[in-house]
């Protein structure tokens, strides 16, 4: 989500494997694509209605560009209308572009957006959730959240606003390298809070497109929810900044589409594989004292019922909870639990009391050894 000087694209998924040869014939049912299939007759986009019957693993195996997706007529047209809406309240001119591709970023110097594909169609976000266990962007709110802080990328790319001396000052230098992770500090009062994982904080760009966001919020009490905090400067900037603009045309109208879906050319199951990679690194370790604080490995509770089942049977709640909680990702909280899963069995630990206090006792360990982690800055969020 940012629109940094890096690359021509940026975003959350890593480099992009090699492309697949041009025009692989789509496999039967239940055939997975060889990595070295010879290159067929070029093939059109498939409409919804062949694919969206299919199961996952068929449809893993389609191509990105294979998919024949459009805004138009989708949930994203009524939410891109209510954020032109939201600009037009406050006098801006400024209508940021949008196009579909694999996730969501603002290129730098394009003032327009990438969707990520799965929200043009209720099957993909269904395939989204199966593979990252979380559709981000997928509810009305959140869709609007993660809108409303590209545009602050898109409207500092249309009137080159990282120009500005103040601008530098509040915010820091767009030429700040970016990290592949960040380590947030929670309590810190510097920076607005819009989107999880304390995202303000992960670089200068981010920071300035989090205080777009919640300026242009529905949330009008801005001035008193951030009374005392250093980030207020950077709010009653923002709010200077588009006064100043509100009526101006912008200066840069370019209407580029970086990495459009129809030219990305490797799998869905190539595309969910490097994504799952990258989220699922360098998360926290538990140590053998903490389970066996929770758990037991005694021969007198041998006839219990084993920690790992008792896991895995609330891994689903749990992961949400946790994630709703920390604002963690909860495919990096489930690569947690997959290893809590594995050392509870390699222990032969037992659930030695009632099931329900135990559930309540290790949703408290996992939450709080998570967020011992990122307020320490041990642990780190992966852009």
């Amino acid at each position: 989500m940012t629109s940094a000087p890096r690359p021509a694209r940026t975003g959350h998924a890593g480099p992009a494997p090699p492309a697949p040869p041009a025009g692989v014939r789509l496999p039967p049912a239940g055939v997975r694509l060889p990595p070295d299939a010879a290159a067929g007759r070029k093939r059109r986009p498939l409409a919804p209605v062949v694919w969206d019957g299919w199961d996952d693993e068929r449809l893993l195996d389609l191509r990105l560009c294979d998919l024949d997706l459009r805004i138009e007529g989708t949930g994203l047209e009524d939410r891109i209308s209510e954020l032109a809406r939201e600009l037009e309240a406050r006098g801006l001119h400024f209508r940021p572009h949008f196009w579909l591709s694999d996730e969501w970023f603002c290129p730098d110097g394009v003032p327009g957006m990438a969707i990520p594909f799965y929200l043009a169609h209720p099957r993909l976000c269904r395939l989204e959730q199966s593979q990252m266990l979380e559709v981000e962007g997928g509810t009305r709110e959140w869709c609007l959240k993660i809108l409303r802080h590209e545009t602050g990328h898109a409207i500092e790319n249309a009137y080159r606003l990282r120009r500005r001396r103040r601008r530098q000052e509040l915010f820091g230098r767009t030429s700040k390298p970016y990290p592949e992770y960040y380590a947030p500090r929670p309590y810190s009062k510097s920076f607005v809070l819009h989107l999880d994982a304390w995202y303000s904080q992960s670089h200068p760009d981010e920071d300035f497109a989090e205080t777009f966001a919640v300026w242009l919020g529905p949330e009008p009490e801005w001035r008193t929810r951030y009374a005392g905090w250093p980030a207020l400067r950077k709010l009653e900037y923002m709010d200077e900044l588009m006064k100043e603009l509100a009526g101006q045309p912008p200066l840069v109208v370019s209407r580029r589409k970086p990495d459009l879906l129809s030219r990305l050319r490797r799998t869905l199951r190539d595309h969910y594989r490097i994504k799952r990679r990258h989220y699922g690194l360098d998360h926290p370790d538990f140590y053998d004292r903490d389970l066996k604080r929770l758990f037991s490995d005694a021969p007198e509770h041998a006839g219990k019922p084993t920690a790992s089942g008792f896991v895995s049977r609330i891994r689903r709640e749990v992961r949400r909870r946790v994630s709703r909680w920390t604002g963690e990702y909860q495919y990096t909280i489930d690569q947690v639990l997959a290893d809590i899963v594995a050392r509870c069995r390699e222990l032969n630990l037992r659930v030695a009391g009632p099931e329900d206090e135990a559930k309540l006792e290790f949703i408290t360990l996992l939450t709080v050894q998570t967020m011992n982690y990122l307020a320490s800055g041990r642990h780190r969020v992966a852009l």
